[in-house]
């Protein structure tokens, strides 16, 4: 059977999460069903990893094993027809080796997160971003990321429900970026590693949110670092400003 990796961009507004549920509506159950009008004898998809409720992707990758020989670009094309009113988008196909894994073959995550800082509500941007209404220090909250970099155990920054065998994680980049918009600003946290926590970018997002507000100092951040413990953790934020945003992988299929 040919197997074909999908990059997959979607709003998670509408869903439970990717992961497929019995009662509620997930991304994964909208590819699935969208691959069973072109192949009835899908079993499942695998995919990168999985996002929580209300979290988007635009750079999700799964892979699924079809019974038919497909044009990948036919097949993307047929896909985003059946996908249709669902806010899930097929942004390529490729043929991809038998021995291929959307979530084993893959060597980094990359995530954003969209914080605006505006006293107006928002508009173009609402379920998209998380809003604050106070005026947040960037450098205040680079300083702080900068404390996070490298191998740690971030136990005070993982989900109590996170399934991960262990804590200890590396995490390879975290960049802040200030971009002014129409009275705001909107700032973006670009995240890379191999592979993240339950919760982990919501909880450092919510705590340098307050390190960029006043409440914390960058020097908190590493006092709740080595704490390692749940309870030191700032507030975890929302999920609508998060994305997966790109899977890397040794041998890119989609370029």
């Amino acid at each position: 059977m040919p197997r074909y990796a999908l990059l997959i961009d979607y709003n998670g507004a509408p869903f439970s999460g990717w992961q497929r549920q019995k009662s509620h509506p997930s991304v994964q159950q909208a590819v699935e069903e969208a691959l069973r009008r072109l192949d009835p004898a899908l079993d499942h998809i695998g995919a990168a990893g999985r996002t929580d409720a209300g979290v988007h992707a635009t750079g999700q990758v799964a892979h699924c094993d079809l019974t038919r020989d497909w044009d990948p670009f036919r097949l993307s094309e047929a896909l985003n027809y059946h996908l249709k009113p669902a806010p899930v988008a097929i942004l390529k196909a490729a043929r991809v080796a038998d021995t291929w894994h959307a979530r084993h073959s893959a060597h980094e995550r990359r995530y954003l997160f969209r914080l605006i800082a505006r006293r107006a509500p928002l508009v173009h941007d609402a379920g998209l971003a998380w809003q604050v209404t106070h005026p947040l220090d960037v450098a205040a909250m680079q300083a702080g990321a900068d404390r996070l970099l490298g191998l740690h155990d971030f136990t005070t920054f993982r989900s109590t429900m996170c399934q991960a065998a262990s804590p200890v994680k590396t995490l390879d980049e975290f960049r802040v970026e200030a971009h002014d918009i129409p009275f705001g600003t909107e700032i973006r946290f670009h995240l890379r590693a191999r592979s993240f926590l339950h919760n982990q970018v919501r909880s450092f997002v919510g705590t340098l949110e307050r390190v960029g507000s006043g409440a914390w100092t960058p020097a908190d951040v590493t006092t709740a670092l080595q704490a390692r413990d749940r309870a030191a953790c700032g507030p975890v934020c929302p999920p609508q400003g998060l994305y997966l945003a790109g899977v890397g992988y040794a041998d890119d299929p989609f370029l």
